[in-house]
């Protein structure tokens, strides 16, 4: 099986140096510093639990790869809008598309069913984009559970976690999803593969949608905001309201707010990765984790006053760290 990492930074360089290390046929794509390094001194992985070094293969060249079996999407929300249209050249008839993303991908409303069946959200994919480059029929699902930053060129450190569940958008448990999972345990990995996918993005997209913008505006850890008293209450009227447009949506959270919150609490001194950004000076994946949800919210009737102010404060944050491009024309019609 040969496998694609689409942007190899901090995620999807450490499922590639993982791949690597397994001894999988796998290749890097990456640009910059970044890419010169992995070619010049191959790609180091430190950490508390683990430190090792891979020379993977790697390109600067989508084109120059070939086609793949599978392809891993390594990069941010907001980079899938200039990525996608360059993936046409690894595609073959069977090859698989794993989005890592955080927030609500650009596939969720894709054989969704229902009165927003089909449905493409601006903030997610402007344009349709991302909808026009990649087929439905190629996507996977996945959701990353481990923290990891690139530390320096060619270098990634794994602060935590070892875990990336993996869905089928129709909620199947098909061939080819496991069999991407194994290839990924094989390497190291704990890699569930769920039937309630979407649930799940729910799940993850609580917390994300309300601890992540917050932390970036007051540089709060999860325990700081967990712990006090007017922030997580604040915190607690947000996922109310991203609780109602889940439950419109037919998501059953399988946790209650005031576990969600605790659980936060109990990661202790964690900077999510909003936070990470805005210490970075990079763009936040403010549009897919948030905007989208108030955008839904807006589709659906749901007033969230609450998200949509913290939301605003943190529009000017990211456009002060990068301004936002404009949105593309749409492709094909």
């Amino acid at each position: 099986m040969k496998i694609v990492i689409a942007g190899a930074g901090a995620i999807g360089g450490y499922i590639g140096a993982r791949l690597a290390k397994a001894g999988a046929d796998v290749v890097l794509f990456a640009r910059g510093a970044h890419l010169q390094a992995m070619r010049d001194r191959g790609l180091k992985v430190v950490g508390a639990e683990e430190e090792f070094e891979v020379r993977p293969q790697v390109s600067g060249s989508l084109a120059e790869i070939g086609v793949a079996d599978v392809v891993f999407l390594g990069v941010k929300a907001h980079g899938l809008t200039d990525l996608a249209p360059q993936l046409r050249p690894l595609f073959g008839t069977d090859t698989v598309v794993v989005s890592t993303q955080n927030g609500i991908p650009w596939w969720y409303f894709q054989q969704h069913g229902g009165e927003l069946d089909g449905l493409r959200l601006e903030r997610v994919d402007p344009g349709g984009v991302i909808t026009n480059a990649i087929e439905p029929h190629r996507v996977i699902g996945s959701i990353a559970y481990f923290a990891t930053e690139i530390e320096a060129p060619g270098v990634i450190r794994h602060i935590e976690g070892n875990r990336i569940s993996f869905g089928e958008p129709d909620g199947t448990k098909s061939e080819r999803c496991t069999r991407v999972a194994q290839a990924l345990i094989a390497a190291g990995l704990r890699c569930p593969v769920s039937t309630k996918f979407r649930q799940e993005i729910w799940v993850k997209l609580l917390g994300n949608a309300t601890f992540n913008p917050i932390s970036a505006l007051t540089g709060a850890t999860l325990v700081q905001m967990a712990q006090h008293p007017e922030v997580s209450q604040l915190v607690r009227e947000s996922m109310r309201e991203v609780e109602a447009v889940a439950n419109r949506l037919g998501i059953e959270m399988p946790i209650t707010i005031d576990q969600r919150i605790a659980g936060a609490a109990k990661v202790g001194e964690h900077k999510t990765s909003m936070l990470q950004d805005v210490e970075a000076g990079r763009r936040m994946e403010l549009e897919a984790v948030v905007g989208a949800v108030i955008e839904l919210g807006d589709k659906l009737g749901i007033a969230m006053p609450t998200t949509r102010a913290v939301y605003a404060c943190a529009s000017i944050l990211n456009d002060r760290i990068a301004p936002r491009t404009p949105a593309p024309a749409a492709v094909g019609g």
